[in-house]
């Protein structure tokens, strides 16, 4: 079965590079901010993962990845807390807002990163966090990324190579939250603690089963 998800992984991302390459020539464009006075530019994605914890040490590994911000979006309650969205009220999902280069990387790549990082046939669940608020999705900034988003997930889902449909939510960004300070760059600054559960949770070994093991 691994080598089977291996030849389809390498198909899949041949096809990917073959369309990031294409959209470079026929001038996309992504939603970009430009910082006054300076020539460089950043554009934001935001992600949706389960826990935030491993969705921003999974994009901060990515090259021109500028910052990665763990926060709360897809909700109805403004400024919410950690407690009140761990409990499953507010309607937010944990998240991960990505500002990157793309002069360096592409949101059609950003969205090839994203897919082997989660279990996109599970929903309402990432792992061993279940409820809405672990949901895996994909929030866009414009039509653009919507477009590239839908035939990203189309792509993946009639591969038929993962064993049920995809069902990771597409849906428009709505107001993104930080979360509180001791959540960011959790990985770094807590890594013994991040590592535990990241193992416990049993993140790694479900993303095995499904898309093979990584770099291989």
């Amino acid at each position: 079965m691994f080598n089977a998800t291996l030849t389809w992984q390498k198909t899949f991302l041949g096809v990917a590079s073959l369309l990031f390459f294409g959209l470079l020539l026929a001038g996309e464009s992504t939603t970009q901010l430009v910082t006054p006075g300076a020539e460089a530019t950043s554009a934001v994605a935001v992600f949706a993962g389960g826990c935030f914890w491993c969705t921003e040490s999974d994009f901060d590994k990515v090259p021109g990845v500028l910052s990665t911000t763990s926060g709360y979006i897809g909700g109805h309650v403004e400024n919410p807390t950690y407690e009140e969205v761990s409990y499953g009220a507010t309607g937010h999902t944990e998240a991960v807002q990505v500002r990157y280069d793309p002069g360096k990387v592409s949101y059609a790549q950003l969205l090839e990163v994203f897919w082997p990082t989660i279990d996109p046939v599970t929903a309402n669940a990432q792992f061993c966090d279940k409820g809405s608020q672990y949901r895996s999705a994909i929030f866009y900034g414009n039509p653009e990324e919507q477009r590239l988003a839908e035939a990203s997930k189309a792509a993946l889902d009639q591969s038929g190579k993962l064993p049920g449909p995809v069902v990771t939510e597409i849906a428009p960004a709505s107001t993104f939250y930080p979360a509180e300070e001791y959540h960011q760059d959790y990985h770094t600054k807590n890594p013994i603690r991040y590592t535990y559960y990241r193992n416990g949770c049993g993140r790694d070994d479900r993303l095995e089963q499904l898309w093979g093991k990584q770099g291989e």
